[in-house]
């Protein structure tokens, strides 16, 4: 038995007065081809559209003095130019196309595996059965998508800051040629196990809480859908929502987990930027390790430092995830084999 039947059966035994959650889109119900084309163009725009405050966080984190994200960002378009807002995008769109490949493939095929697993081995509901196989899957994509991602993202941040007079990298080709010479492969990952740390409970903690989520705004407006949307046939009242609502609340629950990620993880991805992008000194000492990096940090602003740069992660992973979460739901929704099923 799989989810989506334990679904099904559940929005049919209710007696009308709970609202039937639109049904989830398993790896099995997608067409691939359209799936991972589709989803590299529509995830490419959307990395476009938050790249500057992924810049301006990266500034904020490895500064060694407080300014607001405002005065950041104005600084940077004054002094560098619009463009330095956007520095190393190329690089970072390179990498983020079979990352986040890799990021959705493993996310489905993890959700529907423990899923089915949850509910035919162990009995899970079918709401329990969705939280927990929406942690694993969120666990298990950040870590495949971070074997890419991590040399990606040291070559990128370094672009971030570095400043438009610094000639010692002419591109990120070229910063990935220097970093592999001086430092070897294992220069790219560098803050590779505190990378997994960040985004692999993170990503846990979003998908499990989008997915419980999702169900208390949807239980939590029932009444009102009720009044709005309900149709009787017979002694059951029929919840159809439309498309612009099941998006809004997909949006709303996003929001919600996304900010609360963002808060629960901004230390550690404090400690992660730096240990990316600070390098070693001429003489060929290796950059500073996860003890200096805290203890700098401390000095600098007290523990307080560690959430410098909280505002834009915020505000980038709030919106991130309302944005990535509306795409990715309205992507699955176009790439299923038989639309039919939907409805």
């Amino acid at each position: 038995m799989n989810m989506r039947a334990v679904e099904e059966e559940e929005s049919v035994s209710v007696s009308g007065q709970e609202l039937d959650i639109p049904v989830d889109i398993e790896w099995q119900m997608l067409d691939k081809w359209k799936f991972f084309l589709h989803g590299a163009a529509l995830f490419s725009g959307v990395s476009a559209m938050l790249y500057p405050a992924v810049v301006i966080k990266t500034r904020l984190q490895v500064g060694h003095c407080k300014i607001s994200c405002v005065k950041t960002a104005v600084s940077v378009a004054r002094h560098e130019g619009f463009r330095a807002l956007y520095r190393g995008f190329g690089t970072s769109l390179m990498g983020t196309i079979p990352a986040r490949a890799v990021y959705m493939a493993a996310l489905e095929v993890t959700k529907s595996k423990v899923g089915s697993f949850a509910v035919s081995d162990l009995g899970f509901t079918a709401g329990a059965a969705a939280a927990v196989a929406s942690a694993a899957g969120g666990l298990s994509a950040a870590m495949a998508a971070q074997l890419v991602w991590t040399p990606v993202d040291v070559v990128t941040q370094r672009l971030m800051v570095a400043n438009g007079a610094d000639a010692r990298y002419v591109n990120g080709v070229d910063m990935f040629r220097k970093i592999v010479r001086n430092d070897g492969v294992r220069g790219l990952y560098r803050g590779f196990g505190i990378s997994i740390l960040t985004h692999a409970p993170s990503n846990a903690v979003w998908w499990a809480s989008y997915s419980v989520a999702q169900r208390l705004v949807w239980g939590g407006v029932g009444c009102f859908l009720r009044r709005k949307y309900g149709d009787r046939e017979g002694d059951m009242m029929m919840i159809r929502p439309d498309s612009k609502t099941v998006m809004a609340f997909q949006g709303v629950s996003a929001a919600m987990a996304g900010g609360l990620s963002a808060l629960i993880t901004m230390p550690l991805d404090t400690i992660k930027t730096r240990l990316q992008v600070l390098e070693g000194d001429e003489n060929g000492k290796r950059g500073p390790t996860v003890g200096q990096t805290v203890r700098s940090l401390v000095k600098e602003g007290g523990w307080m430092a560690c959430y410098r740069g909280l505002g834009p992660r915020w505000a980038s992973m709030s919106i991130s995830a309302t944005t990535m979460i509306t795409t990715y739901e309205f992507l699955k929704r176009t790439s299923t084999k038989n639309p039919e099923v939907l409805t």
